[in-house]
């Protein structure tokens, strides 16, 4: 009897614990490409080193990407930046991969509903760097082009499903942009719960309303 007891114990507290575990609250996380230290922001977010691998909030994986920076931006750059509420350092620098090699990046952000922002300055193959930007295995942004010299892009992308607790990320050169650079990058991630949107985002690429709308033709 006491051993039954003991059993339906164990089972009970086993249960407990994976449900606490499994009801973790999904997390906000924010990279900066071509950094290993940390960035806090002006509005006091801090921002991860992109340069950095098997970190507590994620890190890049199978290969350390490059780095490249240049600190300037054209004065309509640095606007924009500062109307999306970012700091332009931010857009210095890139962490990047020498084509065919990619760019992949593991977050822990937990299980659930995910709005991603990808945040790029180009200034070294203005408008002729062209590759994919693929999230959860899913390509969200197909050929993709980078801005002109010095200037800066903002994409994001709403209601990504993560089901197993690491959002992956890959920036992948693809050939069919015609572009003559193939070396993909970024500068910034931002990955926040679907329900905590910052109310100050306003261009945005939906990407769950996107992957429906093609499943339906």
């Amino acid at each position: 009897m006491r051993h039954y007891l003991f059993l339906i114990v164990m089972l009970t507290v086993f249960v407990a614990v994976m449900f606490v575990y499994d009801a973790q609250p999904a997390k906000e996380i924010r990279v900066w490409g071509g950094k290993v230290a940390d960035f806090k922001d002006s509005d006091g977010r801090v921002w991860h080193g992109g340069q950095n691998e098997k970190k507590d909030w994620g890190g890049w994986i199978e290969k350390l990407p490059r780095v490249a920076e240049v600190r300037n931006l054209t004065k309509d750059a640095e606007k924009l930046a500062k109307k999306e509420g970012y700091d332009a350092e931010l857009f210095y620098a890139v962490s990047w991969a020498a084509f065919p090699d990619v760019v992949k990046m593991e977050l822990n952000t937990g299980k659930g509903m995910f709005n991603v922002t990808y945040l790029v300055g180009e200034h070294w193959s203005p408008n002729n760097r062209g590759f994919d930007i693929i999230i959860e295995d899913e390509i969200v942004e197909e050929e993709y082009v980078t801005p002109g010299k010095d200037e800066i892009d903002i994409k994001r992308y709403e209601g990504i499903e993560v089901k197993d607790k690491v959002m992956s990320l890959e920036f992948a050169g693809n050939p069919d942009t015609g572009a003559g650079d193939l070396n993909a990058m970024f500068s910034g991630i931002e990955v926040v719960p679907a329900l905590a949107v910052d109310p100050k985002q306003k261009v945005t690429t939906t990407w769950g309303a996107l992957k429906s709308e093609r499943q339906n033709h």
